[in-house]
C-alpha cells in the first residue's frame, strides 16, 4: 500500500534503545507534526495565491487600492489539488519531487533576500532597532517574542522525516555518517538563508516588517517578480504537502490492512481507464481515508488561517520532543552516559531549557491564534 512511514522506522530505532513507550510517544509526535505541517502548507499556499492576485491588483489600480481577497477560495483550490495528488499510489516514488522542491525553495528565498537588500539600498539607511518591534506594553512584547520562538522552532521540521530519509540511503558509507554530513550542511545552509532573509527584511521595513515578506506587501514592485516568487512557493508546497502526508497514509493503510487482511474493501485494488487518459489503480480504502484526511486538513486551515501563529503552534508542539528530548535520551542509552556526569548534566540542562523555551513559544502562539480569532 505504500512506503514505510517514519513512525515505523522510528519505532524500530527507539524500541532498540529506549523501549516501546518512548517509541509510541515519538511516533505520536511525528504524526502530529506531519499533520500540522500539512495544515501550515495549506494556509501558506493560500496566502501566496492570494498575494499573486493582490500584486496584480495593486499594479493595475495603484498601491492604495482596496485589493482585499479571502483565503478560503484559494484553500479550497489547494485542497482540491491535494485530493487528486493524494490518490496517486506511487507518488512517493517520484524522485524528482525533492529536486523540484529544493529548486523552488532556493528560488523564492533568493528573491526575498534580493528584494530586502534592494529595499535597504533604496532607503539609504537601516530601519528597525536591536530591541525589535515596538509595542505599547511589555505583555504584548512578551507574546510576540513567544510567537517568534515558535516560528523559529518550526523552521527546522526536517526531524519529522530525518529517519525516513536515512532509511533510503545505501551503504557504504554507513547511512548515519552520510546523514550526519547532510544534516550539518542543510542546517548551516538554511540558517544562513533564514538570517539573511529575516535580517534584511527587518532592516528594510523595521516595525512594519510583514510576517511573510513575499505576501505581506512590504514590496509592490517589480510585481512580476513577486508573482514569480509566490508561484515558486505554491509549487514547492504542493509537493511538500505530499512529502509530509504520504508517511501518514502509508502507516495507517498498512496498519489497518494488516489488522483486517481478508477485507476486500481495504485490500483490493481496481483499475480505472478514463477517456483519453492512462489507466490507474485505485483502492476504496485509499480513496476514503485520504479524502477525509485532505478535507480535515483544509477545514482546519480555513478555520485558523493565521500564518505566523499556526507555524508557532506546530513548532512549539514538535520541536522539543523530536529534535531535543528523544535524540538526547537515545544518545544517553547508546553511549552509556552515566547519571550525574558532566556530559549528562549538561545535556539534561540543555533539554530542560529547550522544553521551557518550546512551551513558551507554544503558549504564545496559542494566545496569538485566540487574539486573531477574536479580533
Amino acid at each position: 500500500m505504500g512506503p514505510k512511514s517514519p513512525s515505523h522506522n522510528l519505532k524500530k530505532e527507539i524500541i532498540n534503545v529506549s523501549g516501546k513507550t518512548n517509541a509510541w510517544a515519538c511516533s505520536f509526535f511525528v504524526h502530529v507534526g506531519l499533520y500540522g505541517t500539512a495544515i501550515a502548507y495549506t494556509v501558506t499556499s493560500a496566502i501566496s495565491m492570494r498575494a499573486i492576485q493582490k500584486s496584480n491588483c495593486y499594479h493595475r489600480e495603484g498601491h492604495e487600492a482596496a485589493c482585499e481577497y479571502s483565503d478560503t477560495y484559494y484553500m479550497l483550490i489547494f485542497g482540491a489539488v491535494q485530493l487528486i495528488l493524494s490518490q496517486a499510489p506511487d507518488f512517493h516514488n517520484i524522485q524528482s519531487l525533492s529536486v523540484i522542491a529544493a529548486v523552488m525553495s532556493f528560488a523564492y528565498s533568493f528573491i526575498g533576500f534580493g528584494l530586502g537588500v534592494a529595499k535597504v539600498i533604496g532607503n539609504g539607511f537601516v530601519m528597525g532597532s536591536f530591541s525589535g518591534v515596538s509595542t505599547t506594553t511589555s505583555i504584548e512584547k512578551m507574546w510576540l517574542v513567544a510567537q517568534a520562538l515558535g516560528d523559529i522552532a518550526f523552521a527546522y521540521p526536517y526531524s519529522l522525516i530525518l529517519i525516513e530519509i536515512q532509511d533510503t540511503l545505501k551503504s557504504p558509507p554507513p547511512a548515519n555518517q552520510t546523514m550526519k554530513k547532510a544534516s550539518t550542511m542543510s542546517i548551516i545552509t538554511t540558517t544562513i538563508f533564514y538570517l539573511f532573509c529575516g535580517g534584511f527584511g527587518y532592516a528594510a521595513f523595521g516595525d512594519n516588517t510583514p510576517g511573510n515578506l513575499l505576501t505581506g506587501f512590504g514590496f509592490y514592485e517589480p510585481y512580476w517578480l513577486i508573482d514569480l516568487a509566490n508561484a515558486f512557493i505554491v509549487i514547492h508546497l504542493v509537493g511538500g504537502y505530499q512529502v509530509y502526508s504520504q508517511p501518514i497514509f502509508a502507516h495507517f493503510e498498512k496498519w489497518i490492512c494488516e489488522k483486517f487482511p481478508e477485507n476486500g474493501f481495504l485490500n483490493n485494488e481496481f483499475f480505472l481507464k478514463p477517456p483519453l487518459m492512462p489507466a490507474f489503480r485505485w483502492n476504496p480504502l485509499r480513496l476514503c481515508f485520504r479524502t477525509v484526511y485532505v478535507v480535515s486538513v483544509t477545514a482546519i486551515a480555513m478555520s485558523f488561517p493565521y500564518f505566523n501563529q499556526v507555524l508557532g503552534v506546530i513548532g512549539g508542539v514538535i520541536f522539543w520532543p523530536l529534535t531535543i528530548y528523544f535524540p538526547v535520551e537515545m544518545y544517553f542509552k547508546q553511549m552509556n552516559i552515566e547519571a550525574w556526569t558532566r556530559k549528562w548534566v549538561m545535556l539534561r540542562v540543555f533539554s530542560y531549557v529547550c522544553f521551557i523555551v518550546s512551551t513558551f513559544g507554544l503558549v504564545g502562539s496559542i494566545q496569538g491564534i485566540i487574539s486573531a480569532k477574536l479580533s
